[in-house]
């Protein structure tokens, strides 16, 4: 049996999101498969010492230091598997300034935004230039905590520094009146989309996001052609920004044409929330959810593992030139070896 450890808390303004998605987690995991063991984080440092002894850490986090690639970074680091995507498609999501970025490349239709670093940037023309009302929100943050719809040029001021005071860079991002849906994704698969109306507010915060009651949530049918181009959208997305398992992709349907919002990567587990509800309606009791991605989240990093071990398996020796020891690919034939021995490139990454 498994010794399954459901990571929540942390140090994010999420911290009783993550919490709530733990307990439900904790509450479906399947005992005849799983021991689920509850693992209650406080502060970065307590991460290394509480998952000591599990074989898979369950991520219930949510924000900074659970969903930015931090966590899975340490945790590749200890050899413990995790769910979810890995190190870079966390960090993309993450930020929805280079997320937004990265999609807009790949054609994909998002609102116009502004992304500050600071209050000095603030620009009330270029803010003009988007056009009233805009959202304000943090650049890292999820939740709609700290985010305010913003009508006029009066408000704005306010509304950035209460942004700024949950995030180190704040989105200013044009306001899309629509139909609001999110697209969950398991396994490369796109699961029933569901349409979302808030019954309390003009956008959904955060009462209408975690309050029973605050929005109408409901699996629908878009027009086939309608439905094309959001799979089509949300496919695009999880592919540019290197998801796995599974994620969220949230959008606004506008005169025909889906606008991506952003990306989660550990979108929310409670029992009000999306990625269940639409896994419901494909088949899925909670309790399979979870172990799908469980299982698909082993496979990842399995797969990753192979992938390591067998760059591992080309290796390096030693051969004696002019120019001293040299380390070259041990599959390297002599005229590469020699030509390889006196060369010397920079690399370069790029993971747009």
């Amino acid at each position: 049996m498994k010794k399954v450890g459901v990571i929540m808390g942390g140090v994010s303004s999420e911290y009783e999101v993550s919490l709530n998605t733990g307990r439900e987690m904790l509450k479906h995991l399947d005992r005849s498969k799983y021991e689920g063991v509850p693992v209650v984080i406080h502060s970065r440092e307590e991460l290394v010492d509480a998952v000591k002894g599990l074989d898979f850490a369950l991520l219930a986090l949510h924000g900074a230091y659970g969903e930015d690639g931090t966590v899975q970074g340490t945790l590749e680091t200890l050899g413990i598997p995790y769910s979810g995507s890995g190190v870079l498609a966390s960090s993309l999501c993450m930020d929805k300034h280079l997320s937004k970025t990265i999609i807009r490349s790949k054609g994909v239709h998002t609102p116009d935004w502004l992304c500050l670093g600071r209050m000095e940037d603030l620009s009330p023309e270029a803010v003009e230039a988007l056009g009233y009302p805009v959202m304000v929100k943090p650049n890292s943050g999820g939740s709609s905590i700290g985010m305010t719809k913003v009508d006029s040029s009066a408000e704005l001021r306010s509304a950035v520094e209460k942004a700024f005071a949950a995030d180190r860079s704040v989105l200013i991002e044009e306001y899309t009146e629509g139909q609001e849906i999110t697209c969950p994704i398991l396994g490369g698969t796109l699961l029933p989309i569901i349409g979302i109306r808030s019954l309390g507010a003009d956008w959904f915060d955060y009462s209408a996001k975690y309050e029973l009651g605050g929005a109408e949530e409901r699996v629908i049918q878009l027009s086939a052609e309608l439905e094309e181009q959001v799979h089509a959208a949300a496919l695009a997305c999880y592919q540019a920004l290197k998801c796995t398992v599974y994620a969220r992709v949230d959008m606004l349907v506008k005169d025909g044409i889906p606008y991506v919002l952003e990306v989660n990567t550990l979108p929310g587990m409670t029992e009000t929330s999306l990625l269940p509800r639409s896994a419901l309606a494909a088949g899925y009791t909670f309790s399979g959810l979870l172990d799908e991605i469980i299982s698909g989240s082993l496979a990842e990093r399995r797969g990753m593992e192979a992938a390591v071990e067998k760059q591992g398996l080309i290796g390096t020796r030693s051969i004696q030139g002019e120019n001293g020891n040299q380390e070259v690919q041990s599959g390297q034939g002599l005229g590469e070896t020699m030509q390889g021995a006196l060369t010397t490139k920079q690399g370069v990454v790029n993971y747009v």
